[in-house]
């Protein structure tokens, strides 16, 4: 049986992948949630723990959601030896956030995204230089909270911009009509996934 480790986005438990899990589970992969401090940790910080916990299930596959993309991401450029099969990552700001610089503006908003303020900005991991298959997933439905501060730019997800998700070298992207949020609970989103985890591309309709 296949593992699968799913890594939260900012401001969620590591429950909020149980339902993705769930359908993955069904379909046969053995699944791990990976739990993180994404407000009071560097990402260094989290990446390490993340290696850590990788090193238990090795090899597995990786699933990442927004920040959880970026834990992921410097977790497995940092560790080249760490065993890994196919990596997804589902609207991760891997060229920063617009959404995101508009909320640091304000205390509060630099405040709720504490550690990961700069991780938003910087467009640090757009490029993808491991062996394995990367596949991204972006979402096009302009449903969530990075909206209150403005209109976003082009296809967005309600938070992330679909061109912010993009990654050199990634071997497969599409955009599907989901939320930020909603992808999680996407029974659309975890086929997609589910075709990427076993082939290491998505379904021919996706686009």
């Amino acid at each position: 049986m296949k593992s699968v480790i799913l890594v939260h986005g900012l401001w969620m438990p590591g429950l909020a992948m149980s339902p993705l899990a769930g359908r993955l589970s069904r379909a046969g992969y053995h699944c791990h949630l990976f739990d993180y401090a994404g407000r009071e940790r560097p990402l260094a910080s989290n990446a390490e723990r993340l290696a850590q916990f990788a090193r238990r299930v090795e090899p597995a596959h990786f699933v990442g959601h927004s920040l959880g993309g970026l834990v992921v991401l410097e977790a497995l450029n940092s560790d080249p030896a760490l065993a890994v099969e196919r990596v997804a990552l589902l609207g991760t700001p891997a060229r920063g956030c617009l959404a995101a610089r508009r909320l640091a503006r304000y205390g509060f908003g630099r405040w709720m995204l504490g550690e990961s303020e700069a991780l938003w900005r910087e467009g640090r991991a757009a490029r993808w230089t491991r062996p394995e298959p990367l596949g991204l997933v972006a979402g096009n439905f302009p449903l969530g909270l990075g909206r209150t501060f403005g209109r976003l730019s082009g296809a967005n997800d309600g938070v992330v911009c679909v061109d912010e998700t993009r990654i050199d070298g990634a071997a497969a992207f599409t955009v599907l009509p989901v939320s930020h949020s909603g992808m999680l609970l996407s029974a659309r989103v975890a086929l997609n996934l589910r075709e990427f985890l076993e082939t290491g591309c998505f379904p021919p309709h996706a686009r």
